[in-house]
């Protein structure tokens, strides 16, 4: 219930954007993307809890404003692995549970050039639903809660026109959840279960590709 209300939240804010915006609007950007998802480590004392690389899909909606700046709402999922090395319960890193991110962010992206070769950077601001599934009940004693935490995001890249309404995009993101992690680690028998905070801030980088129709 809490995503789903963050998620509401974010879609407000873009709504609101676009109607502050409409006599200014120029063109709309759909860009569908592809790419690698780094992953990342949150260390507790010599242990620690880690997000696996893998890869990632998305599709970002824009809507211009003004010359050269977009209004944005983004998707983008992620689909990985959380692991652990515990030096009481899991000495060698184990698997915990698949796990899937998805990030709903809202920002705005300014082009430098008008040209056929568009360099750009942009940031949003947004959520970041993280859904654990499949655990392995050698490691946790129960299943593992969802958890919504705040995010934002900086990107940049280049967008190739092939022409006027067609193009390539390049980019390369860095995501940083302002809370990952929100499990507690126990030994014995007690295993890693959700409750407690086990969380910090963190930085999430990765790159993809993608198309780019304009109208």
């Amino acid at each position: 219930m809490k995503h789903f209300k963050l998620t509401n939240i974010v879609l407000v804010f873009f709504l609101a954007f676009l109607m502050a915006s409409n006599g200014y609007s120029q063109s709309i950007e759909i860009t569908p993307s592809y790419g690698y998802q780094f992953g990342t480590k949150l260390n507790y004392g010599p242990n620690y809890l880690k997000m696996k690389d893998s890869d990632q899909f998305g599709v970002t909606l824009g809507y211009e404003t003004y010359d050269d700046m977009m209004i944005e709402i983004s998707y983008i999922h992620q689909g990985t692995e959380l692991r652990i090395r515990d030096n009481q319960i899991a000495p060698i890193e184990s698997r915990v549970s698949d796990l899937a991110v998805d990030w709903i962010q809202i920002g705005s992206t300014r082009y430098f050039t008008n040209d056929n070769i568009k360099p750009f950077f942009g940031a949003g601001l947004g959520v970041a639903i993280f859904s654990p599934k499949n655990e392995n009940y050698d490691v946790v004693n129960r299943a593992l809660n969802s958890s919504t935490e705040f995010a934002f995001s900086f990107k940049t890249g280049v967008n190739i026109m092939f022409s006027e309404h067609v193009g390539l995009n390049l980019q390369g993101n860095l995501m940083f959840p302002v809370q990952w992690g929100g499990f507690y680690v126990s030994g014995g028998s007690g295993g890693v279960s959700s409750g407690a905070s086990v969380s910090s801030t963190t930085i999430i980088g990765g790159f993809s590709g993608g198309l780019v129709f304009r109208n």
